[in-house]
C-alpha cells in the first residue's frame, strides 16, 4: 500500500511540473511576441491604414531619424527609374558592407601599396605636413617611427570619421529603404516579416554597434598606418614573387581555412559560460539588421578581427587575395544580418542564403557557419525540422520534438510560422518545418 501510494504521489508531482512547465512556456511565448513583433511607435499603422504617426523628437542614434522625412525621400525617389533605384540599393550595400568595420582604410592602403609598386612612384602620405607631427613622429614621448606608425593620428581621424559617416549615412540609408519605405509588403523582403526590434532595442543595436565600430576603425587605422610605413608582413604584390601556382591555390586555401576557423571559433562562442559572458550581448536582436553585425562585445570582435588579418601575417598572400577575401566576407556579413531574404548568387553554390544566418539569429545554437553552410552539415549543426531550438538548448543539436511538451511545441510551431516562405528556395522546406511540428501537435 505504502509504494503504491508512493507511486502516485510521485506520478501526481510529475504531472504537476509537466504542466507548471507548460504554464511557463506558454508565459514566455506571449512575453516575447509582446516584447518583440510590436513595431515602432513612428511607424505603426491603424488597421484601416491610416498613415504613419511621426514623433517629434529627433534621435539620431535610434536610425528611424529616416522615418521623419519618409515622404520627402519616397518623393524624390518615384522620380528615379526603377533599374537605376535598384542599382544605388545594390552599391549602398556593397559600400556599407565593405567598409562598415572601418577595413575601407586598410583596402586603401593595400591599392596605394600596390599603385607605388607598379609606378615606383612615392605615395607615402604619412608626411609631416599631414600628420602635424615632429620629423621624428613623436606622440606622447614616443617615436612611432621605430614602430612603422609615423602619421598614426591622421590615420586614426581619416579611418574614425569616414566610418561612422559611412556606418550611419548609408545605414540610414538602407533602412529607410527597406524598413522604412517598404515595412508595409514586409512579407516580399523580410526573412521575418511580422516581427521588427523594438525601437528600445534598435536604438541599443545603432550605439553598441557605433561603440564597436569606432573600437575597429582605431584597430585598422594602426594596421593601417603600419602597413603603409612598409611595417613586416606577408602580403606580397608582385605575383612573381611567388609564382601563379599559389597565387591561385592561395584563394580557396585562405577562404576555406578561415571559414572553417570562424565556424568553430563561433560555434566555440555558444558554449554556456562563454555564451552568458560574450556571444548573449549579439543575440540581442533576434530579428537582426545590418547594424548588428558591428553589436558584438569587444573581445569577441577583437578574436574575429584577428583571425581575418591572421593571414597577412601567417604565410605568403598576395595584396588582391587578401582585399577580395576581405570585402566579400564584410559584404556578406551585412548580408546575413540585414534580415533581408538576399538569395546567393548563381556562382556562389557554397554560399548560403541570408535565411541562414536569420535563422541562427532566430534559433540561436544552431547553423554556425557563415559563408559556407558545409560545416554544419559536416558536424551535425545545421537546422533540423525534427529538432526545437531554444536559448537555453546549447552544443547546436536542438531537442528531438518527439521529447517536446505540447507548449514547447506551440512556442516552435509560431516560429516556424513566423518565417517568410519566400526567404527559401521552394515552398516545401518551410511547409515540411511546420508539418513536423503540427504533426505532434494532433
Amino acid at each position: 500500500m505504502n509504494d503504491t501510494k508512493t507511486h502516485n504521489t510521485s506520478g501526481t508531482d510529475d504531472e504537476k511540473k509537466k504542466k507548471e512547465e507548460e504554464e511557463e512556456m506558454e508565459m514566455e511565448m506571449e512575453m516575447e511576441m509582446k516584447g518583440e513583433w510590436r513595431e515602432t511607435p513612428i511607424m505603426s499603422r491603424s488597421k484601416a491604414g491610416n498613415p504613419p504617426t511621426t514623433t517629434s523628437r529627433f534621435d539620431p542614434l535610434a536610425v528611424t531619424w529616416t522615418d521623419r522625412y519618409r515622404e520627402t525621400l519616397d518623393r524624390y525617389w518615384k522620380r528615379l527609374p526603377n533599374f537605376l533605384g535598384s542599382f544605388i540599393a545594390t552599391v549602398a550595400v556593397f559600400i556599407f558592407g565593405s567598409t562598415v568595420r572601418g577595413e575601407w582604410l586598410l583596402i586603401l592602403v593595400h591599392f596605394l601599396k600596390a599603385f607605388r609598386n607598379t609606378t615606383n612612384v612615392s605615395t607615402n602620405i604619412t608626411t609631416t605636413s599631414i600628420n602635424g607631427t615632429a620629423s621624428g613622429g613623436l606622440l606622447l614621448g614616443i617615436d612611432l617611427s621605430q614602430y612603422h606608425l609615423q602619421g598614426l593620428e591622421f590615420y586614426i581621424i581619416v579611418s574614425t570619421t569616414v566610418s561612422c559617416i559611412l556606418y550611419l549615412g548609408l545605414g540610414g540609408f538602407l533602412h529607410w529603404y527597406y524598413y522604412v519605405r517598404q515595412r508595409d509588403n514586409a512579407h516580399e523582403w523580410k526573412c521575418q516579416p511580422t516581427k521588427f526590434l523594438s525601437p528600445e532595442m534598435e536604438r541599443h543595436e545603432i550605439m553598441f554597434g557605433s561603440s564597436i565600430l569606432l573600437l575597429g576603425s582605431f584597430l585598422t587605422a594602426i594596421l593601417a598606418c603600419y602597413i603603409m610605413n612598409d611595417g613586416w608582413s606577408t602580403v606580397y604584390f608582385n605575383v612573381s614573387d611567388y609564382g601563379w601556382l599559389w597565387y591561385f591555390v592561395s584563394w580557396p586555401v585562405v577562404y576555406v581555412s578561415q571559414d572553417y576557423v570562424i565556424y568553430w571559433t563561433h560555434r566555440i562562442y555558444h558554449l554556456p559560460f562563454l555564451y552568458k559572458h560574450f556571444h548573449k550581448m549579439h543575440h540581442k536582436y533576434k530579428q537582426p539588421t545590418a547594424f548588428s553585425v558591428t553589436a558584438i562585445h569587444p573581445i569577441e570582435f577583437i578574436n574575429m578581427q584577428a583571425i581575418l588579418i591572421s593571414p597577412m601575417f601567417l604565410f605568403p598572400i598576395h595584396w588582391t587575395v587578401q582585399v577580395t577575401i576581405m570585402i566579400y566576407i564584410f559584404y556578406h556579413g551585412i548580408i546575413d544580418h540585414s534580415g533581408i531574404n538576399f538569395k546567393a548568387f548563381w556562382w556562389q553554390p557554397w554560399q548560403p542564403d541570408a535565411i541562414f544566418h536569420d535563422n541562427h539569429h532566430q534559433y540561436f545554437h544552431v547553423n554556425f557557419g557563415f559563408n559556407c553552410s558545409y560545416w554544419d552539415k559536416l558536424h551535425g549543426t545545421l537546422r533540423r525540422k525534427d529538432r526545437v531550438y531554444r536559448e537555453d538548448l546549447y552544443y547546436g543539436k536542438g531537442k528531438d520534438v518527439s521529447q517536446c511538451t505540447r507548449a514547447e511545441l506551440q512556442r516552435a510551431l509560431t516560429e516556424r510560422e513566423s518565417e517568410n516562405v519566400k526567404a527559401y528556395r521552394g515552398t516545401t522546406i518551410r511547409e515540411e518545418q511546420i508539418s513536423e511540428v503540427k504533426n505532434k501537435l494532433l
